[in-house]
C-alpha cells in the first residue's frame, strides 16, 4: 500500500513517518507541504492512501480532494476535533487527532481496502456547498450531465462534480454502469424493472423510481447485457 503523506507542517510528516515505521505494508513514497504540492506529488506517485492534513495555506485539504480524478483512500489528520465530523462525512476511512497515538494509527490502518485497479474510478469526491463526501461508486444509481459538469445521483443527494459526462465514463467500469443516452448513465445494479418505453426503446426504472428512457438503439445493447 503506497501512502503520501499531506501536512503543512514538517515536524507532522516527520512523526507520522516515524510511527508508519512499525507498519512495512505501508510504504510512504512521498511528502506534500502543501495542498498544490501534492497535486504534483498524486500525479508522480499514484498513491493509495493520503494522510490528509485538512487546514493547510492556500488550499484546504478538502479542495485538494475535489482537484483530484481519481481519489485515493484518506485517511484525516487533524490537530482540530472540529474536523472530525467533516471528515465523517466525506467518507474518509477515520481520522486522527494530532499527536497521532500509535494505537489509533493502528486501527485506522486496519480499515483500509485492497487497491483498486488504477484505470477505473473506485471512488468519487464531491460537493456541495460546505458538505462534501467521498462516494463509492456502487451507492451512486445516476451520473446526469449537466453542460461541463455532471450530477451524482447517491442516497438523498445530488451534487455536481467539476467534470463532464464522458470524462467520467472512461473511467467507469463498462460491466457495472451503462450509458443510456447522452445525458445519462446509470448502475446496472440498481435497475429495478424494465419496461417498453412508447418511443420503442426501453424505460428503466431504478431502486427509488428514478426512471431513465433509452433510445431504440442503445436498449438493444441494454437486452444484450440483461439477456432480455
Amino acid at each position: 500500500m503506497n501512502a503520501l503523506i499531506v501536512d503543512d507542517e514538517r515536524l507532522a510528516r516527520v512523526e507520522l513517518r516515524r510511527l508508519l515505521a512499525a507498519h512495512p505494508e505501508v510504504a510512504v513514497v512521498g511528502e506534500a507541504s502543501s495542498g498544490a504540492a501534492a497535486l504534483d506529488e498524486i500525479a508522480r506517485a499514484a498513491p493509495d492512501l493520503l494522510f490528509l492534513d485538512v487546514q493547510m495555506p492556500g488550499m484546504t485539504g478538502f479542495d485538494l480532494l475535489e482537484r483530484l480524478d481519481v481519489v485515493p483512500q484518506v485517511i484525516v489528520t487533524t490537530a482540530y476535533d472540529a474536523y472530525a465530523l467533516k471528515a465523517f462525512e466525506v467518507n474518509a476511512l477515520d481520522y486522527l487527532v494530532k499527536p497521532i497515538a500509535p494505537e489509533r494509527l493502528a486501527a485506522a490502518l486496519a480499515r483500509l481496502r485492497p487497491p483498486a485497479r488504477r484505470e477505473l474510478l473506485e471512488q468519487v469526491f464531491v460537493r456541495d456547498g460546505d458538505r462534501c463526501w467521498i462516494v463509492r461508486l456502487p451507492e451512486i444509481f445516476l451520473f446526469q450531465s449537466e453542460g461541463n459538469y455532471t450530477r451524482v445521483h447517491f442516497r438523498a443527494e445530488r451534487p455536481l462534480v467539476r467534470r463532464s459526462l464522458n470524462a467520467l465514463e472512461e473511467r467507469l467500469d463498462p460491466h457495472a454502469f451503462f450509458r443510456a443516452n447522452r445525458a445519462e448513465i446509470f448502475n446496472l445494479k440498481w435497475i429495478e424493472s424494465v419496461d417498453e418505453a412508447v418511443s420503442g426503446g426501453l424505460l428503466v426504472t431504478l431502486r427509488g423510481g428514478r426512471t431513465v428512457e433509452m433510445s431504440r438503439r442503445r436498449s438493444d445493447r441494454l437486452r444484450e447485457i440483461l439477456s432480455l
